[in-house]
C-alpha cells in the first residue's frame, strides 16, 4: 500500500475490512482464499442485508478485497461480482444561517476557532484544514492551496482576508515551538511520498511545517521518529460540540456543517455552480448540486397552503 502512495488511514482501513473478510469466510489457510469473486459476493451481500452498511462502506470494503486479489495475491478477478447494493440514502446537508455559524464561531476560541474560520470561510473539510501546511498559505494573493484533497486532487480555494491578523499571531506562536523543537534536535516534519529522499533538508524547513500543529510529539508509526504531527481532528470536534451546545442550537452541526453552508453562502450570493464547484473539489457538479436546495425556500420552493389561509 505504501509503495502506491496510500495514506497511512487507509492502510489501516484496508487491512480490517482483509480481517473481517477472512473471520467472515473462517478462512485458515492461503488456500482457503481461492474462489474469489464469490466469497467476496458474499460478504459484500453480507454487508448490505444483514448490517445494512452505507453504499459508500460496502465500496469501501469492495475496493480493499479487490487490492487483496489483484496487489497482494496477483490473482485476477475475471468473474462477476453480484452482491447485493447498499440503498442509497438521500441526505440533505445540515446548513447553518450566517447568523448561526457567525454564533458558533463566537463561542470557540484560540486555535480551534481559527481552524473552523479557514473551514467556513475556504470551503475545506476537517482533514484538509488540520494538515494545511504554512507554504499552503498564500497571504499575498489570498489563496489557500489544498494539496492531495479527496481524490488526491490538489486545488485552490479562496482564502478569509478577516483572518489575517489572527493568523498571523497564530503563526509567529508556531513558529516558536518549531524554534523550540530544533534547538532540542526535533523539528523535522513528515513529508508525503518520497519528498524526504528528494528534499532531505525539507522536512525541517519552516514552509513545510503545519499550520495547525499537535501541543506534544509523538512516534510516526511508520518510521519510529519522533515528530510534531498536527492538531487531532477530535479537538476541533469537541470543541465545536461544545460551541454549538453553549449557544442552545438544536441544528445536528458537525465540522462538515462549516463547508456545507460555504458552499450554499455563496450561492446565496449569487456565485456561479461551477465556480463552487472547483473551490469545493468536487468532481461532478451534480454533487454541488445538492446545496442549491437551501435556495428555494420551503419544499421545492412551494409555500406552505396554510399562509394562505386567514385563521381568526
Amino acid at each position: 500500500m505504501r509503495l502506491h502512495h496510500y495514506s497511512i488511514h487507509t492502510e489501516r482501513t484496508y487491512c480490517e475490512w482483509i480481517k473481517r473478510y477472512v473471520h467472515f469466510h473462517k478462512m485458515q489457510s492461503r488456500q482457503d482464499l481461492s474462489n474469489g469473486e464469490k466469497k467476496i459476493e458474499s460478504f459484500l451481500t453480507h454487508l448490505a442485508v444483514e448490517e445494512n452498511v452505507s453504499p459508500a462502506t460496502q465500496n469501501q470494503a469492495m475496493n480493499a478485497l479487490v487490492f487483496l486479489y489483484k496487489k497482494i495475491l496477483g490473482v485476477a478477478l475475471d468473474g462477476e461480482i453480484s452482491a447485493v447494493r447498499s440503498k442509497k440514502k438521500e441526505r440533505i446537508p445540515v446548513v447553518m444561517t450566517r447568523e448561526e455559524v457567525a454564533a458558533v464561531i463566537g463561542a470557540m476560541s484560540n486555535t480551534s476557532q481559527l481552524t473552523v474560520k479557514l473551514m467556513y470561510g475556504s470551503g475545506l473539510r476537517i482533514s484538509e484544514a488540520i494538515r494545511l501546511r504554512v507554504q499552503d498559505l498564500d497571504l499575498k494573493y489570498k489563496t489557500v492551496t489544498v494539496r492531495s484533497g479527496k481524490g488526491d486532487k490538489d486545488r485552490v480555494t479562496s482564502f478569509p482576508v478577516s483572518v489575517i491578523p489572527f493568523l498571523l499571531e497564530h503563526l509567529a506562536r508556531v513558529k516558536t515551538i518549531h524554534q523550540q523543537d530544533l534547538s532540542e534536535g526535533y523539528g523535522e516534519v513528515f513529508l508525503p511520498h518520497a519528498l524526504s529522499r528528494k528534499y532531505p533538508n525539507a522536512a525541517k524547513q519552516w514552509g513545510w511545517q503545519y499550520v495547525f500543529p499537535a501541543n506534544g510529539r509523538s512516534k510516526d508509526p511508520r518510521s519510529g521518529k519522533i515528530r510534531r504531527h498536527h492538531i487531532d481532528p477530535s479537538v476541533i470536534n469537541k470543541a465545536i460540540k461544545v460551541a454549538v451546545s453553549k449557544i442552545g442550537l438544536t441544528k445536528r452541526i458537525s465540522a462538515h456543517s462549516f463547508r456545507h453552508s460555504f458552499a450554499t453562502h455563496l450561492l446565496e450570493k449569487g456565485h456561479d455552480i461551477r465556480t463552487i464547484q472547483a473551490l469545493l473539489g468536487h468532481t461532478d457538479v451534480s454533487t454541488t448540486m445538492i446545496y442549491t436546495h437551501v435556495l428555494q425556500q420551503g419544499g421545492f420552493g412551494v409555500a406552505s397552503p396554510l399562509d394562505d389561509l386567514k385563521i381568526g
